[in-house]
């Protein structure tokens, strides 16, 4: 009797994630006999929860906040750009039983960006808004992309200054905080990764930062879009989206890691975004 191979995503709070949703799609898209599911995981059960995850059969796990420093220390093997985030949102159990942490936050980023909305990075000037593990989570990927130069802003400016050192054997990198904006301006890209579209808020954003005719992009998504995503098409954006795309670009390429193959991404996000029109129009 064949076995169904099961996998998850951990986090807490957990009931809002889309994770299930996309990995069933792409398991009927591809033939893959699996089970997803979302579990509630508090930091301080993680490891037990890891634990009797792979003893109750487990192959595989996606872990969210607050969890993916934890599945970094958990993991028995890294990929590169696991290591550098420092952060892990993929755990895959290995034939020899051990676990293998990755980090697909930037891949899902970058092919967002540069796949589905056609956005060019080479040579341009991005800011990137936090200092925190999402943005540990992209930037190796940006740098990849050969961008002229990266700009970190944060409230609190050592943390940022601590990043851009980390970070700036990968391309030309500054540090500031929200206060030097004021002097700086014509960004070709904005990434928001703070927090701040979780509660509806904005960060401190003077209005002449972004480029005419430049892209805004909120790593947050919603059914509705959010504070970021609102000013970017109020100050003169050609683009300005959430990270919706980015989730499922991320989940496919944990997917593949698992399974061997890589779905198509496309189709889900088409998918996902009327769904969320549709509610978006009833609401």
């Amino acid at each position: 009797m064949q076995t169904i191979d099961h996998y998850a995503v951990f986090g807490y709070p957990i009931g809002h994630s889309k994770s299930p949703r996309i990995h069933r799609l792409f398991a009927q898209q591809t033939g893959q006999d699996l089970e997803y599911a979302a579990v509630a995981v508090p930091a301080d059960t993680f490891s037990a929860s890891v634990s009797a995850f792979l003893a109750g059969g487990g192959k595989g796990l996606n872990c969210t906040i607050p969890l993916k420093e934890l599945a970094w220390q958990r993991a028995e093997q890294l990929t590169e750009r696991a290591r550098l985030a420092k952060a892990v949102n993929t755990l895959a159990l290995q034939t020899d039983g051990t676990l293998l942490g990755d980090n697909t936050d930037g891949f899902g980023l970058a092919n967002d960006l540069t796949r589905n909305h056609q956005v060019k990075i080479s040579g341009t000037r991005i800011l990137v808004l936090g200092a925190g593990g999402a943005t540990r989570g992209i930037l190796s990927a940006l740098f990849g992309l050969a961008p002229d130069s990266v700009l970190l802003i944060n409230r609190t400016v050592e943390k940022a200054d601590n990043l851009a050192q980390e970070f700036c054997h990968l391309g030309p990198i500054r540090s500031g905080g929200y206060a030097d904006l004021h002097n700086l301006s014509g960004f070709d890209l904005i990434i928001n990764a703070t927090a701040s579209s979780l509660s509806n808020e904005l960060p401190p954003l003077p209005d002449h930062v972004l480029r005419d005719g430049g892209v805004c992009y909120d790593l947050a998504y919603g059914n509705q879009p959010t504070a970021f995503v609102r000013w970017g098409q109020t100050h003169g954006a050609a683009k300005s989206v959430d990270g919706l795309g980015m989730l499922v670009e991320q989940a496919a390429e944990a997917f593949r890691l698992w399974r061997g193959l890589s779905p198509d991404t496309a189709a889900v996000i088409n998918l996902l975004n009327r769904e969320r029109n549709l509610h978006a129009s009833e609401s």
